[in-house]
């Protein structure tokens, strides 16, 4: 079986190699044709696609994916389509330095069944904006979804005069033919998007990978924000397709001075808090109780679904679920990360105490990737980010949106955000066609004036108790 399976990866990866050849002979002109195709063929099918991503995987709002798609395709191709990513990328006269893009090779795309289409159509037109052929790896509960995302690309990156095998799509169920892959010695990049397990796997196989960590989103607000405006901006995000953005939030944090008119206005608003009994009634169906993570059976779902599966009952049309709590960690299950509309709410007694709080929940398996703050004091706003350990700190703004870049605010668009070190990956940016480019420099000769005045005077320099220099001054004297 081993063998089989080590055969049908070279198979896959000698067919990207060769996709691979061919492509690093294109121009600019070449690449971006074949960019502004696929982006058309995928923002014009958004609405089919959504509709099944929802159909297959019963996760979402197929409304919801239809924006998910425009972001993958039209936000990310406006955000890259300028971008030089062939031959001579720029060249300073003052230092003497040419930097020229080059391809990395085949890359592997894993995608989650949270964001099937979408990812999987970003992280096409980025890597073929990068002259890269990419092999994309489904989620087995949307396999036919991101089967038919990538054959709608394909098609149009063809018909442009792309290579052919430079969209490849492995059948999924297999997680050992999915590890074969990612080992593979041909294979340049991983580009991961998923579980903590899968990333960790990514991370382990001995080839290089982006990966993103999980997101465990709190969300300060403090005495100055405007109230209704936040609670509404929060709704916006946690219920934009139920929640399935890891950059959703997950729980909200606010003084005790203010918790009742916060309160209040999430209740104005159609979000229920619920009693202790039933706090516990939703751990149960939403988190598992060994290893403290997201049931697979109330991600992205609705209210009423949860509800339904919890045995509570919840007013009609109530858009979210909040959870009282009083601590952070095991004891305390919906302190994890939900991909739901669910959030844990948070009294602390006074700032200082909410800003712990904050820590807590951001180091509570959502390190390096994403945090939120409602306030109109700057300085609140200031020290706020620079205690969060957090590759994207939105203020004022809902945080699934937000996060993603191109709608609120100019971060890259993007369906894989970088968690830095704190999340064990490399960059804290959101990742977009410039993380997938090998750069290299041609260093003319250029002397340094002011470097060899120094430099004359200590080698001249008889009393330098420097080693080399004294060796080199008596080398020559």
């Amino acid at each position: 079986m081993a063998d089989t399976l080590q055969e049908k990866a070279d198979d896959v990866l000698n067919r990207a190699i060769l996709a691979a050849a061919e492509f690093q002979q294109f121009d600019q002109a070449q690449t971006d044709h074949i960019v502004e195709a696929v982006y058309k063929a995928g923002l014009n099918a958004r609405v089919k696609l959504a509709k099944m991503a929802v159909e297959e995987t019963g996760i979402g709002i197929w409304q919801h994916k239809v924006w998910k798609n425009v972001i993958a395709t039209q936000l990310v191709y406006e955000s890259i389509k300028n971008e030089k990513t062939v031959g001579a990328i720029s060249n300073d006269p003052n230092t003497g330095i040419t930097e020229i893009a080059q391809p990395l090779g085949p890359i592997f795309a894993v995608t989650p069944v949270t964001n099937p289409t979408s990812t999987a159509m970003y992280k096409i037109l980025i890597s073929l904006k990068t002259r890269n052929p990419i092999i994309i790896s489904a989620h087995r509960s949307a396999a036919k979804c991101t089967a038919e995302a990538a054959r709608i690309c394909y098609e149009a990156a063809l018909e442009a005069g792309a290579p052919e095998d430079c969209i490849q799509v492995i059948s999924s169920g297999s997680r050992d033919f999915t590890h074969t892959i990612m080992a593979h010695p041909k294979l340049a990049l991983i580009l991961a998007t998923g579980g903590t397990g899968l990333v960790n796997a990514a991370y382990s196989s001995g080839n290089p990978a982006i990966g993103v960590g999980p997101g465990n989103v709190p969300v300060f607000i403090d005495e100055t924000a405007d109230f209704p405006f936040a609670v509404s901006s929060i709704i916006s995000s946690k219920t934009f397709d139920n929640g399935t953005i890891c950059a959703s939030e997950q729980s909200i944090i606010v003084e005790e001075k203010i918790e009742l008119q916060i309160r209040e206005e999430f209740e104005r608003q159609h979000c229920y808090f619920l009693t202790p009994e039933e706090i516990k009634k939703v751990e149960k169906v939403a988190i598992v109780a060994d290893t403290m993570s997201m049931s697979p059976f109330i991600v992205g779902q609705s209210v009423d679904t949860i509800a339904q599966k919890a045995g509570i009952t919840v007013p009609e049309g109530t858009k979210i679920l909040l959870a009282k709590l009083n601590g952070v960690g095991k004891e305390y299950p919906l302190s994890h990360e939900v991909l739901t509309p669910i959030l844990a709410f948070y009294s602390a007694k006074n700032y200082h105490q909410a800003i712990h709080l904050c820590i807590d929940l951001n180091y509570l398996g959502g390190i390096g990737h994403s945090a939120g703050i409602y306030s109109n004091d700057e300085n609140r706003i200031m020290e706020f980010s620079q205690v969060i350990n957090a590759g994207r700190i939105v203020v004022n703004t809902p945080t699934s949106q937000g996060a993603v870049g191109g709608t609120y605010n100019m971060l890259l668009p993007s369906l894989t955000l970088g968690c830095g070190t704190g999340g064990k990956n490399i960059t804290t940016e959101n990742i977009s066609a410039k993380h997938l480019i090998n750069i290299q420099r041609v260093c003319r000769r250029k002397m340094n004036d002011k470097f060899m005045s120094v430099s004359n005077e200590l080698y001249l320099d008889e009393n330098s108790t420097d080693a080399m220099l004294q060796y080199d001054y008596n080398k020559n004297h």
